[in-house]
């Protein structure tokens, strides 16, 4: 239960992080339509499985090998949630200024830009290695890990989604961009302090 309290808490804290997925499905949900954002969001859950499949295999041989690493590792891991929250915070207010009108993309075309974009950003690499590293211990079942990257995977569909659906309306865009970057402060004092727990945890094989 700790560690699905864990998962969810950085999951969502980390989901909302600004960054290129963000921008894709802003942009696609702009400037194309509805539909086009949604699957936007969608390639980019995909993307999500990529990166929890290869750290489930790879977290595994690391633990085997190297306690020093892994230690290693779970600093590193820490600091990227603190950089996250210290970049959060120094959000600023800002209006984004509209794009030129750009052709309307295909379900299979927006799903392979979601999917593109997320799985060649290096940021999300690190973010789940890094939660896998804290969060995750050694003797946890292999069924309930693949229970955690299936949440991760089915939080970013969601929460992109929801962006997606806000974004394209236009009622609605003015005061979600007004108020999101209080939001994004308030949001990474919560991930600084929750990388500066986790850095100073003492973790065990």
């Amino acid at each position: 239960m700790t560690e699905w309290i864990a998962v969810i808490t950085i999951t969502l804290l980390a989901v909302i992080s600004p960054g290129p997925d963000f921008a894709m499905v802003t942009r696609n949900s702009l400037l194309l339509s509805r539909r086009a954002g949604v699957g936007t969001a969608l390639g980019i859950a995909l993307g999500v499985l990529v990166h929890v499949t290869y750290t489930l295999v790879g977290v595994g041989l690391l633990i085997q090998q190297s306690m020093v690493l892994f230690q290693v590792l779970k600093l590193v891991g820490a600091a990227y949630l603190i950089y996250l929250g210290v970049k959060m915070l120094r959000t600023r207010a800002s209006t984004p200024q509209a794009d030129h009108a750009a052709a309307a993309l295909s379900d299979a075309a927006a799903l392979r830009t979601g999917f593109l974009t997320n799985v060649l950003n290096p940021k999300t690499t690190v973010f789940i290695v890094s939660l896998f590293m804290q969060v995750v211990q050694p003797d946890t079942p292999l069924p309930v890990q693949i229970g955690y990257g299936a949440f991760i995977a089915l939080a970013h569909a969601a929460w992109f989604s929801l962006v997606a659906l806000c974004f394209s309306a236009g009622a609605v865009r003015a005061r979600l961009l007004a108020v999101r970057h209080w939001i994004d402060r308030a949001f990474g004092g919560l991930l600084v302090g929750l990388g500066l727990l986790l850095a100073v945890a003492r973790g065990s094989r």
